[in-house]
């Protein structure tokens, strides 16, 4: 039982290797088994007008046409997005100009608002 502990490290790889193999020999005893079983499930297949080749041929095809929709469907959501963003720009545009103009319209007020009070302001002083 008392083993050196060099000795120990040989062992426990001694017995990797033969879970490896032991692994190896199951997986070989699989593949030998699986091909009866993947002929059984490939004969519809083959009772199919076309042959096996247009069942893969169709599924290829469904998936191009679904990410040729999937594409369009993006196409159209940001030509939109794009097509609001626009639209928002000119309203901001528009926007602008009509406070600049109303700021104008308001410094005009008050330049009139400063004219009448001097001039109310003038008819006190010579009326006094």
């Amino acid at each position: 039982m008392n083993r050196p502990s060099g000795d120990t490290g040989s062992h426990d790889a001694a017995e990797d290797r033969k879970l490896y193999i032991v692994d190896s020999i199951n997986d070989l005893h699989k593949l030998n088994l699986c091909p009866a079983e993947s002929q059984r499930l490939f004969l519809p297949a083959e009772k199919v007008p076309g042959g096996g080749a247009a069942a893969g041929s169709g599924s290829y095809g469904l998936f191009f046409l679904g990410l040729i929709v999937v594409l369009l469907l993006s196409l159209a959501l940001v030509s939109f997005v794009i097509f609001l963003i626009i639209q928002t720009g000119n309203k901001m545009d528009y926007m602008l100009q009509r406070l600049a103009a109303e700021r104008k319209d308001i410094d005009d007020l008050k330049k009139l608002n400063s004219m009448i009070v001097k001039r109310l302001n003038q008819l006190d002083s010579g009326q006094n």
